[in-house]
């Protein structure tokens, strides 16, 4: 099938994925994954609706944001290195892979130098996988108040990435924890975090089910891609 085809398919299984978990459609946004697509095929989702983007390589946002439509939004979800930081903040209007307080204070300080403000996403490594980057959940409520204060910066949620399974239904948990996660994190802050960034193209609807309000995905709109040898895991597929 075809962008168009892919897209329409996709939007139906997300709607009805919010009907099973009794939520309205509205309150899942889909953030398609465009790393390893060229512009015009960014350009071509775009003119199908499509606004929200998601890229895990600063240096191939760079090359190619520029040449896509001015009217999308782009989210960072891959491993963000503190010397990518400046470029980051200047490319993207969300980082949603935040996993230090390290990485957090430096995004903090290339916005106040940018006058920007950064929202961001915390990333949790829920499963404890060594192959990927994130926070451990009880560091997040240890260091959360630190976070919260770094200027310039907006805690918007939490993200993760749940371990590969051929059953979705095996990321449940996962997702579930996350969602946890959130609610002691809106208790110890009084303040609500918006989203829950998690599922990916084999899991996604799953996540729904457990709350998610970002679901990023590639695989399932874009077809298939090449992956490298030696690519890391990231935050979308």
């Amino acid at each position: 099938m075809g962008l168009a085809e892919n897209l329409s398919t996709l939007q139906q299984r997300i709607a009805a994925a919010c009907a099973r978990a009794q939520r309205p459609p509205g309150s899942v946004q889909l953030v398609a994954v465009s790393k390893n697509q060229p512009p015009e095929v960014v350009n071509e989702a775009a003119r199908l609706g499509l606004t929200l983007f998601g890229e895990n390589r600063v240096q191939e946002a760079k090359a190619k944001i520029p040449d896509c439509s001015g009217r999308l939004r782009w989210h960072f979800i891959g491993h963000l290195q503190t010397n990518k930081c400046r470029e980051a903040v200047e490319l993207f209007d969300m980082i949603e892979s935040v996993d230090s307080l390290r990485v957090a204070e430096e995004v903090s300080r290339r916005a106040v130098a940018a006058a920007k403000t950064m929202p961001i996403l915390l990333q949790v490594n829920v499963a404890g996988e060594s192959t990927k980057f994130g926070y451990e959940p009880d560091r997040v409520l240890a260091e959360l108040a630190a976070l919260n204060a770094l200027p310039h910066l907006e805690l918007h949620g939490l993200m993760t990435i749940a371990p590969y399974a051929p059953e979705p239904e095996r990321a449940r948990p996962v997702f579930r924890r996350l969602r946890e996660l959130k609610d002691r994190c809106e208790q110890a802050l009084g303040a609500p975090l918006p989203h829950l960034s998690m599922g990916m193209s084999g899991d996604f609807e799953v996540a729904i089910g457990e709350g998610a309000t970002l679901v990023r995905v590639g695989t399932a709109l874009f077809g298939p891609r090449p992956r490298p040898n030696g690519e890391a895991l990231d935050g979308g597929t």
